[in-house]
């Protein structure tokens, strides 16, 4: 059977694109990877994309936040250099917001602005695996975010992984002592809610996460990228239940990355949190020394690592953001429901996906229905997920592969849904329904082996 002889973006420029990326399988590209082979896609064909391969923000910045870091900058903040680990007045309201959302009491020496969440992940991976001789090695609670594994990969820091979803409830007990009792894992890490699956870890499952990292003395690495983005329940209210679930209810051995990127709409400014417990941040390690030069926990995250790294968070940008976490904190800004939109969007893109033949991959948490939000993840019969990465390119639909993600469902992708607002919701139709009439039940036809 020949190609159709009309795709949403014609086939012959779509193929002519991937063949010059020189890549051996778009499917398995990196996110960037596939950003730009898409970019150059639009930009050879004038149409535009439905745009799901990256998780950015399609939402605009808070006022809020905008406004207090101009009026740093016009009272000449900019000339002078931040303390790396935040100015005080930041460090509190980090504590703060963490005490009001999470119920946790963390003070706020043990909080300090990161140059993303990305940052503070690097910092951590670096930090928990020179702490303990004989203890190097990263854990990662699949399926997560691609770039971490990148992370540990330029530390030269070994990792081992699993895809969790069948080993969901009291299962996760057995699996995870499997790897911990080795007693070579420094730190582990996952996503919660998670990127790209969007399951989120029950209260039992922390609790087991919690008591594991305690016997194991290994420290959780907590990414909290979506900070409150379960819409299921209203996280929104300070210092009122129900609170953010957190492993940190368990153990003392966890460290919180919390970004700003996603539920504060401040990706470009890259600006993330971390948190460390006051006993862990007090704590000392027989391999820190050696590398950060002393083997105080604490010191060598901030006077090793962090001032390595960056020496501290833009000044100006260290006082927008206490701006908004003030306003969060005292109630007059409700971060949650200025993002739960992403909701709203992935309820009806998921509803689209499915009425036209696709499937969604992960469907449930612990019994329940997975929650909308900022992604999901599809498949469709008869396709890989490397497959269908490239088959969707010629109906003008990006998304990343599931196999890249550590995910064991190599079938699906990962799909954002937060540059798709409304107003595409029928384009985005029209596209998958071609897309089922092209690629009909049983048919075993695809574009990209024609």
């Amino acid at each position: 059977m020949n190609p159709p002889l009309k795709t949403p973006i014609d086939h012959i420029l779509v193929k002519q694109e991937i063949q010059a990326s020189g890549l051996k399988s778009v499917g398995l590209a990196s996110i960037r990877e596939l950003n730009r082979i898409v970019n150059n896609i639009e930009a050879a064909s004038k149409e535009r994309f439905i745009r799901m391969e990256m998780g950015v923000p399609g939402l605009e910045p808070p006022k809020i936040a905008v406004d207090a870091e101009i009026e740093a900058l016009k009272k000449g903040v900019g000339s002078k250099y931040p303390p790396f680990d935040g100015i005080p007045e930041l460090k509190q309201e980090i504590s703060s917001f963490v005490k009001n959302f999470m119920d946790v009491e963390i003070k706020p020496v043990s909080c300090f602005p990161t140059v993303g969440s990305m940052q503070g992940c690097f910092m951590a991976m670096m930090c928990t695996t020179r702490r303990i001789k004989g203890k190097n090695k990263i854990l990662f609670i699949d399926p997560g975010f691609p770039v971490n594994k990148n992370q540990a990969k330029v530390l030269g820091v070994p990792y081992e992984q699993f895809d969790v979803y069948e080993f969901r409830g009291e299962k996760l007990r057995a699996k995870l002592e499997s790897y911990l009792k080795k007693g070579d894992v420094a730190s582990l890490m996952y996503s919660n809610p998670n990127n790209p699956a969007w399951i989120c870890f029950t209260d039992q499952e922390l609790r087991i996460i919690g008591e594991l990292a305690t016997k194991y003395d290994c420290i959780v690495m907590e990414d909290l990228a979506y900070f409150g983005m379960d819409f299921r329940k209203d996280y929104s209210q300070p210092g009122k239940p129900p609170f953010i679930p957190s492993v940190a209810k368990y153990t003392d051995n966890y460290i919180l990355l919390i970004s700003s990127s996603k539920s504060f709409s401040l990706a470009g400014q890259r600006i993330g949190m971390t948190a460390i417990p006051d006993k862990l941040f007090a704590s000392t390690g027989d391999n820190l020394t050696p590398w950060f030069g002393s083997d105080n926990f604490g010191y060598a995250y901030i006077f090793g690592a962090m001032y390595a790294l960056s020496s501290g968070v833009s000044h100006s940008n260290q006082y927008g953001l206490c701006g908004l976490l003030k306003a969060v904190n005292n109630g007059s800004y409700n971060f949650v429901d200025a993002v739960r939109e992403y909701g709203d969007r992935a309820a009806v893109m998921k509803r689209l996906f499915v009425e036209n033949g696709f499937q969604i991959v992960y469907d449930m948490d612990e019994g329940e229905k997975i929650a909308d939000g900022f992604y999901f993840t599809i498949s469709y019969p008869g396709f890989t997920g490397v497959e269908l990465v490239e088959e969707l390119l010629y109906y003008g639909i990006s998304a990343i592969s599931l196999t890249t993600t550590g995910s064991d469902r190599h079938e699906g992708l990962r799909a954002c849904v937060s540059l798709t607002g409304k107003e595409r919701f029928t384009e985005l139709e029209d596209r998958v329904a071609h897309f089922q009439k092209d690629h009909p039940q049983g048919s075993d036809f695809k574009i990209i082996s024609s």
